[in-house]
């Protein structure tokens, strides 16, 4: 009888919300960490509400031109090493392992608390930061990746479930959009910011400040969140699904990884430690569908939601977004500074155009989702259309000796496009369950979005490493050819040869091909996205009441 429930775990989920409307009361049935954040959103102020949110783009903000200048600073990190072909493959590890990270730390904010979930993230990002300003060789730039991206993603995730709780269904595009602002004053400031430390300090002093301040920064919002956990009422703790929740983790981290490291073995695919991850990754994955379906006594996630169509449509999409994204961007930044000669900060500028764009644009989506009650005819007639238009026209546009204009407006295209279709992925899936699903279908999301950048950024490095050596050991002179190596491994060697000399035009022919094929593989896979959205109920949320207390 309980498995038949939670079939029609969907369906109840609506007949749930629509109890919602007229009881406020703490879900008696839900996770302790829920219950928590439900008599806190009860018992605080609005002005409490203010101050958090206040604190919360005040973070946003650091981290986001932490971030900036990290980005534009890893291909000098990567040539420092003769390394500059893995600035994507880093991408991937990161990437993965951190989106990776937000199911259990979706359980941990459930159970234990937003608070728990908040402290350790600053504290592994913190991590990753100090060990950038020590690191001595790639092996340890990669490793301090890893621990900053998974404190980053973990960050960014935990104040994303803050908005959930605190926001009602129909409000949340606007407030996420807020949460988003941020990125339209700092994405000016990465490439300056990076640009100083290049010439100043060192590239140790630059990780080495923000590791200082993101603490000073963060810790506020962890006072505000841990005084009102201690005003509301204390829960029990409450059993979750361990079994299923290492089934899944370790099932893709084993699938997935593969994928990248398969390059660095001397048998590439039919390497016994590359076929042995591969099946037994997917065999824990098979095995966690199955726990979940037949033998787990407490789910990870009810059945009729893992199986619902607007959730899978809208992981769906967010995978074939950023695999398309990661495919064109993953060395986007190079291309700019060479074949453009634009120096570190414009070039930022130029790559930040999605950034701040989708940023601003998320404003306007978020009042006609509030206005209309609906958001799935902004993503099925906007967003996908026009993300199509963009990147397809960038094949032609984003080519040696072509106005950088032209790449401009294809870019401001793909931002507006991109800023639509985030606000209403995640407006999808979190808007067809209840509140205590919100913090795990949120994760799942977030890992299929990474899931796609760690797909995007492998497909881009192998991209690379085929066709940009193939190419610039055609195009280069005879009297460069035995500097190969040195300008295949170095941007800052590549762009050391004067503008219209036979060997920088080498490198930029070279540059050129590579990245046509990027963006055509770019687009074509953007063809999945219409079946994606085209799979979602037209809901409306404004018959929604997800959240309880004083909220947004």
């Amino acid at each position: 009888m309980n498995r038949s429930k939670e079939a029609d775990a969907s369906a109840s989920s609506r007949k749930n919300h629509s109890s919602y409307l007229d009881d406020d009361n703490i879900s008696q049935d839900a996770p302790a960490g829920v219950q928590k954040i439900e008599a806190t959103t009860k018992a605080w102020s609005r002005k409490t509400l203010i101050t958090a949110y206040a604190m919360m783009w005040l973070i946003y903000f650091v981290n986001n031109t932490q971030q900036g200048m990290a980005f534009a600073l890893t291909p000098y990190v990567t040539g420092r090493f003769q390394k500059h072909a893995s600035t994507a493959t880093i991408h991937v590890m990161a990437s993965l392992i951190g989106g990776l990270m937000k199911l259990p730390l979706a359980k941990v904010l459930d159970i234990w608390g937003r608070p728990h979930g908040y402290a350790f993230c600053v504290a592994l990002l913190t991590t990753g930061l100090v060990m950038m300003a020590s690191c001595k060789n790639l092996a340890m730039y990669t490793a301090a990746q890893v621990f900053y991206s998974v404190g980053y993603s973990g960050l960014s995730y935990t104040m994303s479930i803050f908005i959930a709780d605190t926001s009602a269904l129909k409000n949340r595009g606007l407030m996420l959009a807020f949460a988003l602002s941020p990125n339209i004053i700092t994405a000016w400031l990465g490439g300056p910011i990076g640009k100083s430390i290049l010439v100043g300090p060192g590239l140790a002093w630059g990780f080495g400040i923000f590791s200082i301040v993101i603490p000073v920064v963060t810790m506020p919002l962890f006072g505000i969140f841990v005084y009102s956990y201690y005003q509301a009422k204390k829960q029990d703790l409450v059993v979750f699904d361990v079994i299923g929740l290492f089934l899944v983790t370790a099932g893709f981290a084993l699938f997935l990884l593969p994928f990248n490291l398969y390059q660095r073995q001397p048998e590439l695919w039919r390497s016994p430690k590359i076929i042995a991850m591969i099946t037994i990754g997917g065999s824990l994955l098979v095995a966690f569908a199955l726990w979940e379906r037949f033998f787990a006594p407490v789910k990870y996630l009810p059945w009729g939601l893992l199986t619902n169509r607007t959730i899978l449509g809208a992981c769906a999409l967010a995978t074939v977004i950023f695999i398309s994204h990661n495919l064109r961007d993953s060395y986007y930044i190079s291309f700019l500074q060479v074949v453009d000669d634009l120096d570190l900060t414009t070039a930022t500028y130029i790559t930040n155009i999605y950034s701040v764009g989708s940023c601003i644009w998320c404003i306007p989506v978020g009042i006609a989702i509030r206005l209309s009650g609906r958001f799935r005819w902004l993503a099925w007639y906007f967003g996908v259309p026009l993300t199509i238009l963009g990147v397809g026209l960038m094949i032609h546009f984003e080519q040696p000796g072509i106005s950088i204009g032209y790449i401009v407006m294809c870019q401001i295209m793909i931002a507006f496009a991109g800023g639509t279709l985030g606000i209403c992925e995640e407006m999808a899936v979190m808007a067809v369950v209840e509140h205590q699903y919100l913090a795990v279908v949120l994760a799942i999301g977030g890992m299929f979005a990474s899931i796609g950048g760690a797909i995007g950024a492998t497909v881009a490095a192998a991209i690379w490493q085929d066709v940009f050596p193939k190419r610039l050991m055609k195009y280069l002179p005879a009297e460069t050819k035995g500097n190969f190596t040195a300008i295949y491994g170095a941007l800052e060697v590549q762009r050391s040869y004067p503008v219209g000399s036979a060997t920088r035009d080498a490198i930029v022919r070279a540059y050129g091909d590579t990245q046509k094929t990027m963006l055509i593989a770019s687009t074509a896979v953007l063809a999945l996205a219409i079946a994606c959205v085209g799979v979602w109920k037209d809901l409306r949320v404004k018959d929604f009441k997800q959240t309880k207390g004083n909220v947004v």
